[in-house]
């Protein structure tokens, strides 16, 4: 399997086939939002079928202020909030809401990767991404929180000259930081990191 033949069912087996994730400093289930000294976000990286294969879903956040994340390319999701019942919960709460797609009505969670932490913020919040399949692809509806929304093709990141270096602007610096590129669109820090973690299980040959 590859990123480019890749469909959604093999790519189900293969998440329910690798080990448990380890969940790094992610507090248990059982923990609330309040309790958690380190606060908690679930990522969701939905996946749909296209003619040329399997597409992510990527949102560019709108430039706020009150988001350390204003402008990036991202994942659907947030932060955890004490009505989630599970990280899970969060992921297809803030897929909802940013975007529009339901991913209870309309697909469903295929399985977990490993919880990360940002680089440029250590321990600043513990994220854990999940895998969801999309069903039926209905317009999107973005949140003020989204500038934008647009499907990617999966091999679009394993291709030869995919992965490169870019220089971002972190906290008025400029520091040069592992990067996928799609048109003008730069994917770094969690994102781009995290997509390696889907390249990896669906080509354990992809990337470094």
């Amino acid at each position: 399997m590859s990123a480019g033949t890749a469909t959604l069912a093999e790519l189900s087996e293969r998440l329910r086939s690798r080990p448990a994730p380890p969940n790094i400093g992610v507090p248990p289930p059982h923990s609330s939002p309040e309790s958690s000294a380190t606060p908690r976000a679930a990522v969701a990286l939905v996946l749909r079928d296209a003619p040329a294969g399997l597409e992510l879903l990527l949102i560019k956040r709108a430039d706020r202020d009150d988001d350390p994340w204003s402008g990036h390319v991202a994942l659907p999701g947030g932060r955890e909030e004490p009505r989630d019942a599970s990280l899970e919960a969060t992921a297809v709460r803030e897929t909802r809401e940013e975007t529009g797609v339901d991913l209870v009505r309309d697909g469903r969670i295929l399985g977990a990767l490993d919880a990360l932490c940002p680089h440029a913020r250590p321990l600043a919040v513990h994220v854990q991404p999940f895998v969801a399949a999309l069903r039926e692809s209905r317009p999107l509806v973005l949140s003020d929180e989204v500038a934008a929304a647009f499907w990617v093709p999966l091999a679009t990141f394993a291709a030869p000259d995919a992965a490169t270096t870019s220089v971002v602007r972190v906290r008025e610096s400029e520091m040069r930081v592992p990067s996928f590129r799609h048109g003008d669109y730069v994917v770094w820090g969690l994102t781009e990191r995290i997509i390696r973690q889907l390249l990896d299980v669906v080509a354990p040959s992809v990337g470094p």
